[in-house]
């Protein structure tokens, strides 16, 4: 019966956090070295140094002529300066070649002035407007100098880290394997999607979203599929979960129930087995952080937003570091809340909110704080705002930052 009365004492998110941490060893994959097109969205495992400079030489960033600065000074449409063409390598006083983008520049040349400046006479041209030294070039190593660091370890390459790597003349990088990520599924009442329902069933919801979720950050999933609320099963699926993958995570289970079965399983198989539960926070109050041979793993709730939250605030952040990232924040804003919002002291709250913009303003209308299993406050939602442990509610019109899970809408 004790275990029916609930949690007699919570942890801070913070709180649990460095104690986790602080008996956690996270234990990174080997790297692996992968051609850069086939790199995209992977995360460097090493500062990637240029080996030379880029661009490699001086050279136009427009098409027009490259020209000795001092013989456009005081150039105008009603005193053009007058410049011979020459197809030399070198150009002298008085001198002038044409020159395309990207075209290396000429000797002597320190300027390049626009087409649209200047109009072809006889065997030379006309300049309208003066150029000053450097102007409409792009200068030797302007863009990454020889020995400077062009991607950083721990970087997501984007289209653009991509981009420079391959200016660079890099072919393979090494890059963080994907970690793997087990997920398990418990309770009675569940199935999997495309079964016939009967009294009393659900659909395993949480599987699939704690998937994609782990999908989106670059993480590989290692389904463990449902069990039932049985000690020897789950016992079972949990060794299963720490042999295949670098972390596990499960649903359900995790409350003060008689059918809350995974605490005692886990604590059975190893030392420290779980180490918090019980956290300061709505949703997700009931989740359990553990370490059994070393891997971490998340215990969540069943309630399918209580566990996305659980997600959110832990196994992000541990999928992440598996990869050898530190820190990648979700996109966050300022907004202004369009109503008055109860909490709850000692606790932190993560309320969704939907934001939306009007007149220049973004505004963040809260859709409920209660609720951990209605998936639409989900999909409702586009973001969520965290309220203190030490705030009482949030007023309206007050001002807080959100931070977005989905677009803005209108």
């Amino acid at each position: 019966m004790v275990r029916l009365k609930g949690f007699q004492k919570l942890t801070s998110i913070d709180d649990a956090l460095s104690i986790f941490l602080g008996k956690l060893k996270l234990k990174r994959r080997k790297p692996e070295k992968k051609q850069i097109d086939m790199a995209l969205g992977r995360v460097t495992t090493e500062d990637i140094i240029a080996d030379h400079d880029l661009p490699a030489f001086s050279r136009s960033a427009v098409d027009g002529y490259a020209v000795r600065a001092q013989d456009t000074f005081n150039a105008s449409q009603l005193n053009p300066k007058a410049l011979r063409l020459i197809i030399d390598e070198r150009v002298g006083k008085g001198e002038t070649m044409e020159i395309w983008t990207g075209n290396p520049l000429p000797h002597g040349a320190e300027a390049v002035i626009m087409l649209e400046h200047t109009r072809r006479k006889d065997d030379g041209i006309e300049v309208w407007n003066p150029v000053t030294p450097g102007k409409n070039i792009s200068k030797k190593g302007e863009d990454v100098r020889k020995g400077q660091i062009a991607v950083k370890a721990g970087t997501r390459l984007k289209p653009h880290h991509i981009g420079l790597l391959a200016a660079l003349g890099v072919t393979n990088i090494e890059i963080a394997r994907e970690p793997k990520v087990a997920i398990l599924s418990t309770g009675d009442e569940l199935v999997d999607l495309g079964h016939k329902l009967k009294a009393n069933q659900v659909i395993d919801t949480n599987r699939l979203i704690l998937s994609g979720m782990c999908h989106q950050l670059g993480a590989t999933v290692v389904d463990l599929g449902i069990t039932k609320d049985d000690h020897s099963e789950i016992d079972a699926k949990i060794r299963e979960g720490i042999k295949k993958a670098d972390m596990l995570i499960t649903t359900g289970g995790t409350s003060v129930g008689h059918h809350d079965l995974i605490s005692a399983a886990i604590d059975n198989l190893d030392s420290p087995g779980i180490v918090v539960q019980g956290i300061a926070m709505r949703p997700a109050m009931p989740t359990a952080l553990a370490i059994i041979e070393g891997k971490p793993i998340i215990v969540l709730s069943g309630n399918p937003v209580a566990a996305m939250i659980g997600f959110e605030v832990f196994a992000r952040r541990l999928i992440l570091e598996l990869m050898g990232i530190k820190r990648e924040p979700r996109p966050m804003l300022r907004a202004r809340l369009t109503r008055k919002v109860p909490s709850v002291l000692g606790r932190r709250v993560f309320l969704r909110v939907r934001v939306s913009e009007e007149d220049g303003e973004f505004l963040a209308k809260p859709i409920r704080i209660k609720g951990a299993g209605i998936l639409s406050t989900m999909t409702e939602a586009n973001g969520y705002v965290v309220i203190p442990e030490d705030r009482e509610g949030l007023d309206k019109g007050e001002s807080v930052i959100v931070h977005l899970f989905d677009r803005i809408g209108a």
